[in-house]
């Protein structure tokens, strides 16, 4: 492995989605930066993941990159697997032979739901959809490929950039009278500003020279603070744009509790996605703020 410099090259994977985004803007001030997108690599081919690597030659390599259509995964379990499992492999290998970190993100499906408390890293994983059961292949991918490496599971992922549940709630919330939301699923809605932000603090604490130490390898829980349901989660979205000024035809307290039985989908969802942090933040230094500043940043940005 090389020694990461003041200023390492990082190639980033996936720059364009949702947590890429946003990891182009933290990850810019540590080094050169290169962003791969669809257009640049096809993570489906093997020889063109190696063929960037080896040009770039990266000192770290940061894969945001995954398929994320939980319910199509379902029917296309092919390409969920291909970027969710071998994608990541075939990074993480590129990574070993060129001797550079590695850093990727999976999610709280990989576990079943069905666990009372709070998941911490090693407890067992049992997914319960095929998207769930494609990043557990990638995790253990990128732990057996040989590269010094970070995974950081994440939950409820939500930003300015890129579609997802707190823009449809506030969307709908402006065309319906009424919205019914699930109430029996339970996790922390975390911004991919956060995911970001923490992983270049993460890098600059743990690889960095200056570091006191280098971080264990391994898996960390990476999701903000605090619980709440997916009902609690629409009802704090519509209350703050209520109150940023929003036009909007329910208010909170319109915002009808359902149990995930009443909303079939296709893909299983863990009832409990609840990830202990106490790893993350013991082992870079670092305070994790409660999942509803992310969900105020957000309003305000959208109706401001």
């Amino acid at each position: 492995m090389r020694e990461l410099p003041d200023h390492p090259t990082i190639l980033l994977f996936g720059a364009s989605g949702q947590v890429g985004f946003e990891l182009a803007r933290s990850l810019a001030p540590l080094g050169r930066l290169e962003l791969a997108d669809r257009s640049r690599c096809d993570l489906r081919d093997k020889a063109a993941i190696d063929a960037l690597v080896d040009q770039v030659q990266p000192h770290l390599i940061v894969n945001a990159a995954a398929y994320t259509a939980v319910d199509k995964a379902e029917s296309e379990s092919e390409i969920a697997f291909a970027i969710n499992a071998q994608a990541p492999a075939h990074l993480a290998a590129a990574a070993a032979r060129c001797g550079s970190r590695f850093i990727h993100y999976s999610t709280d499906y990989v576990f079943d739901g069905n666990k009372a408390g709070w998941y911490v890293e090693d407890d067992a994983t049992a997914p319960q959809s095929v998207y769930g059961l494609s990043k557990l292949q990638g995790e253990q991918a990128v732990a057996e490929a040989g590269c010094p490496h970070w995974i950081f599971r994440t939950s409820w992922v939500f930003g300015l950039h890129g579609g997802n549940f707190a823009k449809t709630m506030l969307r709908l919330a402006s065309e319906r009278d009424a919205l019914r939301v699930v109430a029996d699923q339970f996790g922390a809605p975390t911004s991919a500003a956060l995911i970001a932000d923490v992983t270049a603090q993460a890098i600059s604490r743990g690889w960095s020279r200056f570091a006191p130490a280098t971080a264990p390898d391994g898996i960390y829980h990476l999701c903000a603070g605090g619980e709440t349901s997916w009902h609690g989660y629409a009802q704090a979205l519509v209350e703050r744009a209520a109150q940023r000024g929003a036009t909007l035809r329910v208010n909170a307290a319109q915002v009808q509790p359902i149990p995930a039985s009443e909303y079939p989908v296709p893909a299983a969802r863990p009832l409990n996605s609840r990830m202990d942090t106490t790893k993350l933040q013991a082992t870079f230094g670092l305070s994790i703020p409660d999942w509803r500043d992310g969900v105020h940043r957000l309003v305000d940005q959208i109706y401001s």
